[in-house]
């Protein structure tokens, strides 16, 4: 039975006064084998998050089928403010639990990470300044890798193919770059010629490369307005694609800081990890512009990412294409056909 009306009915939400939110999604079912260090690594990540953030970033962490001292060290976090929203779920699957933590606010920016990135000083106004410089990116990354430009991107090269800003130039943190595949497990060497040159764009002084990974990355919150509703994997299968293809499905581009701003920790402890990361001064928060933009129509979409799509990978075209965005001459031999 209910007497009376409830005092919250038809009450609008007051307007959040967030501009950034993070989430990332835990899973540490226990503490041994594959899982021995990877509290003591998220740890780490969240100390170097909370510490490179300003205080209009709202922060969301999934504990996605975590062991109970995991649990009990977020509730912590929870009590303490260090972090703003704690779910708890079994164990649903990565990209499940990071749909969980999309839903419900309203802000401009959502970064979405793995429970082992670590952030760097300057990574938040970096991304800022990104949006800002190019209304069309839809995802900003902050680890550059090599051959981004060849994964869900050929609508970023469409729309620039006649803009001469658009080249490959030095890699502005080649050890970074290294540091980043030797913590997946590549076995490749420093004087890899991969480390040498990276596809960018440039506009009034910024450079930005071309694609973007997912391990960690910025999105605007209008790639989820029609937000998946399940995804039948654990990890990996199809799941990657639905960050990965967001940008692209939305006519904006995928694009990555210049420099590197995050670092892929993996699941063995390292001691520089340890390393102090902490403010050497407040973070503003820098507030993209607004942009509109409508869904682009089935023939813009066919155009630019089926048939464009389709041209690229000609190997005379490949390499035209290589040579028409300016790779050095001495790169070109080495470099592989790339399919898009």
């Amino acid at each position: 039975m209910r007497v009376g009306l409830n005092p919250e009915k038809d009450k609008e939400l007051e307007k959040p006064d967030y501009m950034h939110h993070v989430v990332i999604p835990v899973h540490i079912p226990h503490f041994q084998d594959y899982y021995k260090d990877s509290f003591r690594i998220f740890k780490i990540c969240l100390d170097s998050l909370c510490q490179t953030v300003d205080d209009k970033t709202f922060i969301s962490i999934i504990n996605n089928g975590s062991c109970i001292e995991v649990k009990k060290f977020l509730e912590k976090c929870l009590d303490k403010g260090v972090i703003h929203e704690l779910i708890n779920t079994v164990n649903i699957g990565k990209l499940n639990a990071i749909l969980k933590g999309l839903t419900g606010y309203d802000v401009p920016l959502v970064t979405v990470a793995d429970s082992d990135v670590f952030f760097c000083q300057g990574w938040q106004e970096e991304t800022g300044k990104v949006f800002n410089a190019f209304p069309k990116a839809g995802t900003v990354g902050l680890v550059p890798q090599f051959n981004m430009f060849s994964n869900y991107c050929t609508n970023t090269i469409f729309d620039n193919i006649l803009n001469r800003n658009l080249k490959f130039m030095k890699v502005a943190d080649p050890e970074d770059m290294w540091k980043f595949y030797k913590s997946i497990g590549w076995n490749i060497n420093k004087d890899h010629f991969y480390f040498d040159s990276i596809l960018c764009i440039e506009n009034n002084g910024l450079k930005a490369c071309i694609g973007s990974g997912h391990f960690v990355a910025t999105y605007r919150k209008e790639l989820f307005k029609n937000i998946i509703r399940y995804l039948p994997f654990r990890l990996g299968g199809t799941s990657e694609k639905y960050l990965d293809a967001a940008a692209m499905k939305h006519g904006l581009w995928k694009l990555t800081t210049f420099n590197n701003y995050a670092y892929h920790m993996g699941n063995v402890w390292e001691d520089w990890m340890q390393s102090d990361n902490r403010r050497v001064h407040e973070p503003s928060p820098v507030i993209p512009e607004k942009i509109s933009f409508n869904e682009e129509s089935r023939f813009q979409y066919f155009l630019k990412n089926k048939l464009f799509k389709k041209i690229l990978r000609l190997y005379l075209i490949n390499r035209l294409f290589l040579h028409y965005c300016r790779l050095p001459k001495r790169l070109m031999k080495k470099y592989p056909r790339i399919y898009y």
